[in-house]
């Protein structure tokens, strides 16, 4: 290399995916306008990210889940509404005849329809995915898995009633596998918050649970031999600073890589 030729460092460029609602919902907004919609995105996903040396970026449902497949070297699937019971086979009748655009908590199918398209393209691909609570629900769902409709009460508050950013109460204790991603990232059990009151049930083709609580709840799944985790609760609304989303970073970093390595291969 000679002086004037400097090395570049490629930030992996992470996918990040969000919601659609109208702008009536935004107090303040133009009511001339109101019908029309934004895409609305978690920004502590992206500030975490690029902190951890990533380079974050926003999908919208109209990013063909293939095509940025091409682009990305890694991808988030990130919290909200439930899954709409139609994708894994559960009742239907909970469903309210709500348009999401109007109300963001509602079933949302152009929304589950995209995540559940951009986890199995990454998957094809390789692409190391991270599921984060809703977005773990839907890795399950993706490789045809089933959820816990409600959880019942008991004695681990899932739901809980904390405000963000936290890290949680003592009686939510995740106790992850050996071996699996999971425990190399916080040991045996790390407390974590919760804001869920579904679950994974069945577990998808190939997807292994790796974490519970002490109530048998599924907290963090795997596939074996592929960079994919799923955490049921919010590293990005953890008060401490949660590994997941360093891991998620150093993933996709290694993925672009040898990514590189295998052109510059090519190219000899």
């Amino acid at each position: 290399m000679s002086g004037r030729e400097k090395a570049v460092t490629v930030r992996p460029l992470i996918g990040i995916t969000g919601r659609r609602y109208r702008l009536q919902l935004l107090k303040g907004a133009d009511e001339r306008y109101g019908d029309r919609c934004t895409d609305s995105y978690m920004s502590d996903f992206a500030t975490r990210i690029a902190q951890a040396g990533g380079l974050p970026v926003h999908l919208s449902y109209d990013t063909d889940a293939t095509d940025i497949c091409q682009w990305l070297s890694g991808v988030v699937i990130t919290g909200g509404q439930d899954v709409h019971p139609a994708c894994w086979g559960g009742d239907t009748a909970v469903v309210r005849d709500i348009d999401p655009r109007t109300d963001p908590m509602a079933h949302d199918v152009a929304r589950d329809e995209y995540e559940i398209d951009l986890v199995r393209a990454a998957l094809e691909r390789g692409i190391p995915v991270l599921g984060v609570c809703r977005g773990l629900q839907v890795l399950n769902v993706a490789l045809g898995g089933t959820l816990v409709a409600d959880l019942p009460p008991g004695s681990v508050s899932h739901l809980s009633a904390e405000a963000a950013p936290t890290d949680g109460t003592t009686d939510h204790l995740v106790t992850f596998e050996k071996g699996s991603i999971a425990a190399d990232l916080f040991g045996e059990r790390a407390m974590t918050n919760s804001w869920h009151h579904q679950a994974v049930d069945r577990c998808g083709t190939g997807l292994v649970v790796t974490g519970r609580t002490s109530d048998g709840v599924i907290e963090s799944v795997e596939l074996p031999g592929a960079p994919v985790l799923g955490v049921q609760w919010h590293p990005e609304w953890m008060k401490s600073a949660d590994p997941t989303m360093t891991w998620i970073v150093q993933a996709a970093a290694k993925l672009l890589a040898a990514c590189g390595e295998q052109t510059h291969r090519s190219l000899r």
